[in-house]
């Protein structure tokens, strides 16, 4: 999010529009907003190859401060702002944040954290008042500091979490070459040429910040000199309605958003001006077939589809005529090496499930964990895996037709139920669980937990009522079971591996494909 080529061609024009309240960024002042942080940050002590760790909703204040890392050579964490203060915590001292910038709406599960994060020496709450020295207003701590670039500016990126099977997130760490913030990893220039990004486009983001994809997305509107409008939260009428209003080009959504505004009342649809689009780029979960071609009925072949984990060991994707010819494609190989495998790490025929490996496409390594690293790659270290199970047709298009180890997509958000199962067995009523994704129509899987009860303990509603307001204490709301049923006994292998697959095979049928 470098700015700093368009701060005097369009220092008046808007680069950031929030959505709901109407505030607006200028090129300008984001310029000068990113400068006087690294300063900050730099004034604190802060290095190349530092980290800071941001915990907010979507607002005004969100790009700047990660442009603000990005111009000064660190790694920024963008974490989940639902999680709890458990939760942050432990992502804050994983990473090894020196600095936790969060907002006055986080503010509370933010200082609850920051009691476990002694690593962290400065909390910049970004529209909220300071308190002690350790935490500072961002307008106050920021204002002494001049509005030019730092003398020594280096690119910084995004060092983002995924969760494993095993519960506990993954910090996602790529090499960061020593280069100054103007010149751009080859990746971006690659979605660049691939989604039309250009000067003059107009982009919209209806997702939070803190996903991988949005983020990504919003950098690269904001290095074309793009405006950009923020929306604080997705609805799907007021989704039209902003199209219309500022002319959109460009966008990104997740497959729920689709299926969310096709349920609008028919004259509500038509009712907006949608001819500015030019390109609707989708990925984060799979899209039914059949609600993709609905969008294509309604909005045009301007719809984009990719597929390819945070980690970046390789991408696909496809455009709308590549898709109708090829249904249900998640696109065609275009970075990496991919290798679909059977168990024994051969080769399967083409049309015939494997697991997906890939020679990565990007090299990473989990952050100061060299274990989850190694259970990543096949045995010689050539290839990377997150799980996925999918086929190659005869043309070299890429179908899906499993996750990542029962690891479940509600609305475009991974949850990994491990870390529930684990908080579930803690229960002094439980003796054993499984906790996997169901299908929703709406968010295409929620979250199911099947629960052992322990001798003596009876099962009803009112056990299951009791155990989600206890994960409701712990976890983040997406990680929460909506529902609770009861077994007499879990499916467990000799070797005390829950065979969960018999458990969830029950509620998906006869489907073909897990993916909904």
């Amino acid at each position: 999010m470098y700015p700093g080529v368009y701060a005097s061609k369009l220092a008046d024009q808007p680069a950031i529009v929030m959505a709901a309240s109407g505030e607006t960024i200028a090129f300008g002042e984001l310029e000068a907003r990113e400068n006087r942080l690294a300063h900050l940050f730099r004034a604190r002590g802060l290095g190349r190859l530092d980290h800071v760790a941001i915990f907010m909703e979507n607002n005004a204040r969100y790009v700047e401060c990660c442009g603000a890392s990005e111009r000064s050579g660190l790694y920024y964490t963008c974490i989940n702002s639902f999680l709890t203060p458990e939760e942050l915590a432990y992502i804050v001292n994983n990473c090894e944040a020196r600095i936790l910038i969060t907002s006055q709406a986080k503010r509370e599960v933010a200082l609850a954290a920051l009691k476990d994060c002694p690593r962290v020496e400065l909390c910049i709450v970004v529209d909220g008042p300071g308190e002690g020295e350790r935490i500072v207003n961002l307008e106050d701590a920021t204002k002494g500091f001049p509005a030019t670039p730092i003398a020594d500016e280096r690119l910084g990126t995004a060092m983002l979490y995924s969760s494993g099977t095993t519960g506990r997130p993954k910090g996602i760490l790529r090499p960061l070459p020593d280069q100054p913030p103007t010149q751009r990893l080859p990746l971006f220039d690659f979605l660049d040429k691939l989604w039309g990004y250009r000067e003059g486009m107009i982009y919209l983001s209806p997702a939070p910040l803190y996903h991988s994809a949005p983020q990504a997305a919003v950098n690269l509107a904001i290095a074309k000199g793009a405006k950009v409008v923020i929306m604080e939260r997705f609805d799907p009428e007021h989704y039209l309605q902003l199209v219309e209003k500022y002319r959109i080009t460009h966008s990104q959504l997740v497959p729920t958003m689709f299926s969310r505004m096709l349920k609008l009342p028919a004259d509500v649809r038509k009712k907006y001006d949608l001819s500015s689009l030019e390109v609707v780029v989708h990925a984060a979960a799979p899209c039914p077939a059949q609600v993709k071609e609905q969008m294509i009925d309604w909005w045009g072949p301007i719809i984009h589809e990719y597929y390819g984990a945070t980690e970046g060991m390789g991408f696909t994707a496809c455009n709308t005529p590549e898709w109708l010819a090829h249904r249900g494609t998640v696109g065609k190989l275009m970075l990496g090496d991919l290798h679909v495998l059977d168990e024994e790490m051969n080769p399967v025929r083409k049309g015939e499930p494997g697991t997906l490996w890939f020679k990565s496409g990007t090299p990473f390594e989990y952050f100061n964990d060299p274990e989850k690293t190694r259970e990543s790659r096949s045995a010689d270290g050539s290839l990377s895996t997150v799980g996925d199970v999918g086929y190659l047709d005869d043309d070299g298009y890429l179908y899906l037709t499993d996750r990542a180890t029962f690891m479940i997509i509600s609305g475009g958000v991974n949850i990994y139920p491990q870390e529930c199962e684990n908080l579930l067995i803690t229960h002094p009523k439980v003796s054993d669980a499984a906790v996997f994704g169901v299908p929703n129509e709406d968010l295409g899987e929620e979250v199911k937990a099947v629960v052992q009860p322990m001798p003596g303990v009876a099962a009803g509603p009112a056990l299951a009522q009791e155990l989600i307001a206890f994960c409701n204490e712990h976890l983040a709301r997406q990680k929460v079971p909506r529902s609770i049923d009861f077994a007499d006994e879990l499916p467990r292998l000799p070797t005390g591996k829950l065979y969960k697959r018999i458990l969830r095979d029950r509620y998906w049928g006869n489907r073909t494909s897990r993916i909904v």
